[in-house]
């Protein structure tokens, strides 16, 4: 059952660090604690005081920092426990397209591996697509969602959009959800009260099959195969939902996903990429850092987390220390900034904590930072 407490309100004047993945990582780092505990990182969370815990559930088909964004922005309130985030149309904002007022899917060419009973949904990362192996699948889908009355919008060869009746209303999770799992339990699913079961789409599955057929004696797949590369022998679909109104909560936003990027156009704030470091962000915000509502997403702990390396996990901690932690702990200390959110999300759940100027004095303050683990 989910769950979000709150706990005091955010300080008007923020700089917001949104994590995904963060919280399997810093367990997998706390494995060498005193180097950590001497982190900026570390002192940051030591004096930092809870904001929010949001609980999830296990098959939630959102991820944490999904979920975040879509309470942050007010878009689409969930109506079960397992309901997924309507993102379709925001990142077909976010790459130029214009999604109007149709009901909108995001599609992604992907590669499912057959295990001993079941498949499992490779990391899309794995595929390494070309532009041109990516647009010469893309052409031979096209008739194939042309016959089921589908619109297509196609921003990016990487990334597609489906419009149209035939795909109905339905559940899905996002691939990085269900990546190195049975796709059993993610692939798309009736919207169906929360007490029955939810049956598979089959317009989708029939959709599916037309396109792995298409695509499976294709010359790029041929050709990949021939080199010892994974075959693109399906499609994802997620995201589904409209472009609704969203809330404001920041002025300034810097990420590089779509979804994060699309709610930031939708809501007229200043969107652009992540910046390299915390020296470039303050140079990108015309405002003083100090005056300004400014969220950041760090995605660096994503890839090493899907891909379950460790030891890439402790380089994008000490990444984010140099880049990131270090500069934003003095920028506190010398006034510079006023005051640091960071929402830290794991595999269901995530937690946001906030650390002002005056915590940083409050010796007393000592949060264990295994705690946040619990």
């Amino acid at each position: 059952m989910q769950s979000a407490i709150q706990y005091q309100p955010m300080h008007p004047t923020t700089l917001h660090f949104l994590l995904p993945f963060a919280l399997p990582a810093l367990d997998t780092c706390l494995t060498d604690k005193a180097t950590l505990a001497q982190s900026a990182y570390a002192k940051l969370l030591r004096r930092a005081s809870l904001v929010e815990r949001y609980n999830g559930a296990e098959f939630q088909h959102a991820l944490p920092h999904e979920s975040w964004l879509a309470r942050c922005f007010q878009i689409a309130p969930r109506q079960t426990e397992t309901e997924q985030t309507p993102f379709a149309p925001y990142m077909l904002l976010a790459e130029g397209g214009t999604p109007g007022t149709a009901l909108w899917a995001c599609v992604q060419p992907i590669h499912l591996q057959l295990a001993h009973d079941h498949l499992v949904l490779a990391n899309p990362a794995v595929l390494n697509l070309t532009e041109d192996e990516a647009l010469s699948l893309l052409e031979a889908a096209r008739p194939t969602f042309a016959e089921f009355g589908l619109s297509l919008a196609a921003p990016t060869p990487y990334r597609w959009y489906l419009s149209g009746e035939a795909l109905g209303v339905w559940l899905s999770a996002a691939p990085l959800r269900a990546s190195g799992r049975n796709v059993e339990i993610w692939l798309p699913s009736e919207k169906t009260p929360a007490d029955q079961a939810k049956p598979r789409t089959r317009a989708w599955l029939k959709l599916q099959n037309e396109v792995q057929m298409v695509w499976f004696d294709h010359p790029v797949n041929r050709a990949r195969e021939a080199q010892g590369k994974p075959s693109v022998n399906s499609i994802w679909l997620y995201a589904q939902g409209t472009l609704q109104p969203v809330a404001r909560p920041f002025t300034h936003i810097f990420s590089n996903a779509q979804a994060t990027r699309g709610l930031g156009l939708a809501a007229q704030a200043q969107v652009a990429n992540k910046p390299a470091n915390f020296d470039e962000l303050a140079q990108a915000v015309k405002d003083p850092i100090a005056h300004s509502n400014t969220l950041i997403e760090l995605d660096n702990f994503t890839q090493p987390c899907i891909e379950q390396d460790p030891s890439a996990q402790r380089d994008a901690l000490l990444i984010l220390e140099r880049d990131w932690f270090a500069p934003a702990l003095q920028a506190l200390k010398n006034g510079t900034l006023s005051s640091l959110a960071l929402t830290l999300c794991g595999e269901n759940d995530h937690i946001t904590l906030q650390v002002t100027r005056a915590d940083l004095y409050k010796f007393w303050r000592q949060r264990s930072l295994a705690s946040l683990l619990d």
